[in-house]
C-alpha cells in the first residue's frame, strides 16, 4: 500500500514527539520496522534542507548586530551575539564502535555543538562528535571555530560598551561554560562572582534552548535507536530547526524584567569599586575579560540586586 505525506509526517511526529521505539511505531502504524526507520530518516533529511535556509541560516552583520541588542536588553550583556555549549544526545551504541561514544556520564552519546541567541533560538549547531571527547576539544576541532577565526560570520567589528565613557572599542563575543577556551571571542568564567553572575545570565540562553527542544522533542532524551549515524544527525539537525521554526511563529517572546529595586540593596554591603581600565584593539582576552569584569562595577553598568546576591 502507498504512503503518503501526510504518513509520513505522522510517522516522523510521532516518532521525535514521543521518542518511541521502531518496533512501537510499526506496531502502531502496521508498518516494518525497517520502512518505519526509513521514513523517519529521509523525512528529517528532507526537514533539515527546507528549513535550514529560513530557520537556520547564519546571521548577518546586522543581525549579529540586533542579537547583541537583545541580550544587552535581557540579560544586561553588551557586546554579546551568542551562548554557546555542547549538549549529550544519548544514542544506542553503533555496532563494532568500541567505546568511541561512552562518555564521562556512563552512557553512549554523539554530541550537539550549538549556539543560540539570547531568546533561545539555535543559530548555528554541528552534531556528530563522539561523546568521549570534551565540549572543549570538540569547539577546538570545530567548524564554528574555523569560521569566526576565518572571518566567515561576518561578525560587526568592535564597537564601545553601552555604558563606557572611554569609548575604548570592544569585540563581540560568544559566551561559554569552563570547558571552552578564553579568547577574544570568547568569554567564560574565573573568579570575579560578579562577572561570572552577569555572564551567566547570557549562558543559560543556550541551557534553556537545550531544555526547550527536549520537552517538544523527546527523542532528544534518547536513547536514539538508528544504525546509520549520517541519519542519526539529520535526526538532530530535523529538531533543533524544528525547535526554531515552533519558537519564531509560537513561542512566547522573553520580556526583560527587574527582579529587585535599588531600594532593595543592602547598605552594609560594601561594593568593590571600578578601577580605571584602558584596553586597545588588539588587547589580549586576559586583559578584555578584565576589563568587561570593571565595567561590570560600574553605576550604570551594574544591576541593583547583584550587590545583595553576588558578595
Amino acid at each position: 500500500m502507498k504512503i503518503s505525506h501526510r504518513n509520513f509526517i505522522d510517522f516522523l511526529y510521532r516518532y521525535l514527539g514521543t521518542g518511541g521505539t521502531f518496533t512501537s511505531i510499526a506496531a502502531y502504524f502496521a508498518r516494518g520496522e525497517s520502512t518505519v526507520g526509513h521514513i523517519v530518516a529521509e523525512t528529517s533529511k528532507a526537514i533539515w534542507e527546507t528549513l535550514k535556509e529560513t530557520d537556520m541560516h547564519v546571521p548577518t552583520r546586522d543581525q549579529w548586530g540586533a542579537t547583541a541588542e537583545r541580550f544587552e536588553s535581557l540579560w544586561n550583556l553588551p557586546n554579546c551575539i551568542g551562548a554557546i555549549d555542547g549538549k549529550h544526545v544519548r544514542i544506542k551504541k553503533f555496532a563494532n564502535t568500541g567505546s568511541t561514544n561512552f562518555n564521562y556520564k556512563s552512557y553512549h552519546s554523539i554530541v550537539l555543538m550549538a549556539c543560540c541567541d539570547a531568546d533561545g533560538i539555535f543559530t548555528m549547531i554541528e552534531t556528530g562528535y563522539a561523546g568521549r571527547n570534551s565540549d572543549g576539544g570538540i569547539f577546538r576541532a570545530s567548524a564554528i571555530k574555523h569560521w569566526i577565526l576565518n572571518n566567515r560570520l561576518d561578525i560587526p567589528p568592535a564597537s564601545p560598551l553601552k555604558y563606557d565613557n572611554s569609548d575604548s572599542p570592544f569585540p563581540y563575543y560568544f559566551v561559554a561554560n569552563e570547558a571552552f577556551p578564553l579568547a577574544r571571542y570568547m568569554m567564560r568564567p574565573y573568579p570575579q562572582r560578579i562577572f561570572n553572575y552577569k555572564l551567566s545570565r547570557g549562558r543559560k540562553t543556550i541551557e534553556c534552548a537545550f531544555g526547550m527542544a527536549c520537552e517538544k522533542f523527546a527523542v532528544l532524551n534518547g536513547p536514539i535507536r538508528i544504525r546509520d549515524p549520517k541519519y542519526m544527525n539529520f535526526v538532530i539537525k530535523a529538531v533543533c530547526v524544528l525547535h526554531n521554526y515552533v519558537r519564531k511563529r509560537k513561542g512566547l517572546q522573553y520580556m526583560p524584567t527587574d527582579e529587585f529595586t535599588g531600594s532593595e540593596v543592602d547598605s552594609r554591603v560594601v561594593q568593590p569599586q571600578p578601577q580605571n581600565m584602558t584596553i586597545h584593539i588588539n588587547s589580549p582576552a586576559t586583559a578584555l575579560r578584565s576589563y568587561l569584569a570593571n565595567y561590570f562595577l560600574t553605576p550604570l553598568a551594574s544591576l541593583p540586586w547583584q550587590w545583595k546576591f553576588c558578595l
